[in-house]
């Protein structure tokens, strides 16, 4: 078994000159990943689904196989796995395709007030465009969502419920099998935004009861640009096409189509085949160093920074204080420092931390931080990483005068 030593050494851009810490954002890839894109790209591109020649179907062969890895890493069918450029596409298809065929005047979606733009706006624009009414769940200003606070307030109205399975602003997990339980009850569905637990933790669609998944294959060591959605395949069966085009149908006529089974219509135009593969070598690479390990060494790193920033004086850990309930994500302020200023001065320290909204304003507002600087770990990351990320957080307010 490889200790994260040497693990560690398969990425080529981390080095002892910076503390990467933003990995929230977006994760860094090994060299098995980057392998992957460059050998499809010099020995086995073509168009996928298309041709009949030998390099058409091996590029067609090995986008296929990075569906079926996607499907087992989550516990699904591949016939249940559409690719897409990342989850904000997939929320998007959800809401246009599926939200948009269902809904009704007077239905109501309920999202949660913790929810990414992703899984907020698209909601929003599927109200506008049904006439449904949108319903908010508010959290704890720790970020705890119960399922009792969705059994408040769904009704027999309820359609959909969205939530992240982990907030990417205070890295709380919140039940997501007890509130499909509650969703199906009332014949509601539950759309989960999985950008922050899918890279994580061991996740499996069939034991949460999610109807729909969305994640990221950049915050999971793959390329940029490919991203999953998993749907229950009767509802992908019902929804109609999401993009039209190529590759999408099975016949056309000048009067209309008839469309390609599920998941092929809904990946209209010619797919990212080279980040597929890259997304296959990531999973390949996550499982094999599993993802028990991969999640007790991102705790083991999360208590570590969060015991020594509780040291630190004037320093405001948002949400709970237990660092098992962060999931690798440290949001914080510094009293008398913008979050700007906690950025550019941990970057010229060499430190890489995320300052902002991170994408979540109404959650901003909710919990009274309109700015937060946020480090977020890597079972990558280090000590040593966490060492600079510390000493860097402890020269901020003398840096800023005070």
């Amino acid at each position: 078994m490889r200790d994260f030593d040497d693990i560690r050494a398969d990425f080529p851009i981390l080095s002892d000159e910076y503390a990467y810490l933003d990995n929230a954002a977006t994760t860094q890839k090994p060299q098995a990943v980057l392998d992957a894109v460059e050998r499809y790209y010099k020995s086995e591109n073509a168009n996928p689904l298309r041709g009949l020649y030998d390099l058409s179907v091996l590029a067609t062969e090995r986008y296929e196989s990075a569906r079926a890895a996607a499907a087992r890493f989550i516990g699904a069918d591949p016939h249940e796995i559409v690719f897409t450029r990342n989850a904000t596409e997939s929320l998007n298809l959800v809401s246009y395709s599926y939200a948009a065929s269902v809904l009704r005047e007077g239905d109501e979606i309920l999202v949660a007030v913790s929810e990414h733009h992703s899984n907020m706006l698209p909601w929003q624009n599927a109200a506008r465009l049904t006439g449904a009414v949108i319903s908010y769940i508010e959290c704890s200003r720790d970020g705890v969502i119960t399922p009792d606070d969705i059994e408040r307030r769904i009704t027999n109205k309820t359609r959909i419920i969205a939530i992240a399975q982990v907030s990417n602003v205070i890295g709380r997990v919140n039940d997501i099998r007890a509130i499909a339980e509650l969703a199906h009850a009332h014949n509601a569905v539950i759309v989960c935004d999985g950008a922050q637990s899918v890279p994580h933790m061991a996740v499996d669609v069939k034991q949460l009861g999610v109807d729909f998944l969305a994640f990221s294959g950049h915050k999971m060591l793959a390329p940029m640009g490919i991203g999953v959605l998993y749907g229950r395949r009767e509802l992908l069966e019902s929804m109609p096409p999401f993009l039209y085009g190529g590759e999408m149908i099975e016949h056309v006529t000048l009067c209309g189509a008839t469309y390609a089974e599920v998941p092929h219509k809904f990946e209209a135009g010619t797919v990212n085949a080279g980040a597929a593969a890259g997304l296959e070598a990531a999973i390949g690479y996550m499982t094999d160093i599993g993802m028990d390990r991969i999640e007790a060494r991102e705790r083991e790193l999360t208590r570590y920074m969060m015991e020594r920033m509780q040291a630190i004086e004037h320093i405001n850990i948002i949400g709970s204080a237990d660092p098992d309930e962060h999931v690798g994500i440290v949001t914080f302020t510094v009293d008398g420092v913008h979050p700007h200023d906690i950025a550019e001065i941990m970057n010229s320290d060499r430190v890489c931390v995320r300052a902002g909204h991170h994408c979540a304003q109404p959650l901003m507002k909710f919990i009274g931080y309109p700015s937060t600087a946020r480090a977020s770990l890597c079972f990558y990351n280090t000590e040593a990483d966490i060492d600079r990320f510390i000493e860097s957080l402890s020269g901020l307010r003398k840096k800023m005068g005070y």
